[in-house]
């Protein structure tokens, strides 16, 4: 169990990322369309997994629209967008902004993530929800990279995450 910050009042998370240097575990997630799509789905693809509350918020719209401008110029890389929104929201929200650079995942029918990967809130206002964290996986699915935000209102260091796909 981790705990971070939400407005500087502190929120326990259930669970630990997955180690750098481990078999990231596979997973089952909602798409577009309510479409199921896996990991295995990005099979011999770069991944970053972006995981935050809810895309509406500006702090999570935040994260998806500079991970959209830097997803543009990573080869063989795809970033996947994770939250607990529905679809539609997901899909609205990349619409009307214009953002064709990821790939948004809803924890609709995939609630077992948020355990798996270390990032169930629970407890506080936001209980149920994934707390904010960048995963970054190679082709292999191997974890590059893992950050749990400490306070869920900052963006995750997007530096950090993109420096080892280079």
């Amino acid at each position: 169990m981790a705990q971070v910050t939400l407005k500087g009042n502190p929120v326990q998370v259930d669970g630990t990322l997955p180690a750098t240097g481990t078999q990231a575990p596979g997973f089952t997630l909602v798409g577009e369309g309510l479409a199921d799509v896996s990991l295995k789905d990005f099979a011999g693809r770069r991944k970053v997994l972006n995981i935050f509350p809810s895309i509406d918020t500006p702090t999570c719209a935040a994260s998806v629209r500079t991970f959209n401008t830097e997803a543009a110029s990573l080869d063989n890389t795809v970033v996947l967008c994770v939250s607990a929104d529905l679809p539609f929201a997901q899909a609205r929200f990349c619409g009307a902004e214009g953002l064709e650079n990821v790939k948004t995942l809803s924890t609709l029918r995939g609630r077992d993530f948020h355990d798996t990967y270390g990032v169930a809130i629970t407890d506080g206002p936001l209980a149920g929800l994934t707390a904010r964290a960048v995963i970054v996986l190679d082709e292999n699915d191997t974890v590059l990279h893992t950050e749990l935000v400490t306070e869920i209102t900052h963006e995750p260091n997007y530096e950090a995450a993109l420096t080892t796909l280079n």
